[in-house]
């Protein structure tokens, strides 16, 4: 296994800085919002009460993020499956540094296990700080293994990814079990309804299922790396 290609390397680096640069504006943009708001601690219950046109636009506004995220990984990949790695890593990038980023603005999350409001599509995601960055950081691993370790004939395909899928399903039952259980009182009751605990050992489950295919991945990569190494002159 040869080592990533220069043009590689500098999409990455290209597409971190991208991550890092929309992270900041993610994150100024909920201060603001939270400001606007009064809702500068998210753990309450309705921590995003809207007003008026402001729904449609905060709910436009996290989808227009997920399209720039996807947008970036098509612009920096060449075939789909290094597309989907740098988007990956433009996600986990984003997702890491813009608590980094709220930290340093208003000095919150005071700890990794506070309580954030993670999404609003298409219910409430709620869960601690920590467990989607764990995730993003099982993202970066990913996308940088795909973008650059991972030849043209590499095969990610494996039947891991099955396993990947239901780990992902999981995680998000997991930051969506309390709104869930309120959508038979209405959608308004999903949006004022308060998380009392985190499932940990079912999320330890799905983050474990989820990582399946990174590690053989990492495992055939490595594996690549020395016989390339003991065929070298």
């Amino acid at each position: 296994m040869n080592g990533p290609s220069a043009g590689a390397r500098n999409r990455w680096i290209l597409v971190v800085a991208f991550a890092i640069g929309m992270a900041w504006v993610e994150a100024a943009s909920v201060y603001y919002l939270r400001m606007t708001v009064d809702r500068l601690q998210p753990y309450q219950a309705n921590p995003l009460p809207m007003r008026g046109i402001l729904e449609q636009v905060e709910l436009i506004r996290e989808a227009a993020t997920l399209v720039m995220l996807l947008t970036v990984g098509a612009l920096a990949g060449s075939t789909w499956r290094t597309r989907l790695g740098y988007t990956a890593i433009a996600f986990g990038v984003w997702d890491i540094f813009y608590y980094a980023f709220l930290k340093a603005i208003y000095g919150w999350p005071s700890s990794l296990l506070d309580w954030d409001v993670l999404f609003l599509l298409p219910l409430p995601w709620w869960g601690p700080v920590l467990a989607p960055m764990i995730i993003a950081a099982l993202m970066i691993v990913w996308g940088t293994l795909v973008s650059q370790f991972a030849s043209s004939d590499f095969d990610v395909t494996s039947t891991l990814w099955p396993v990947s899928w239901l780990g992902i399903t999981l995680a998000l039952y997991v930051f969506m079990a309390d709104s869930l259980r309120a959508v038979g009182e209405g959608l308004d009751a999903t949006r004022t309804i308060l998380p009392q605990s985190f499932n940990w050992p079912v999320f330890a489950v799905a983050l474990t299922l989820m990582a399946a295919p990174v590690a053989q991945i990492a495992s055939r990569c490595l594996s690549r790396g020395r016989l390339w190494i003991d065929a070298a002159p």
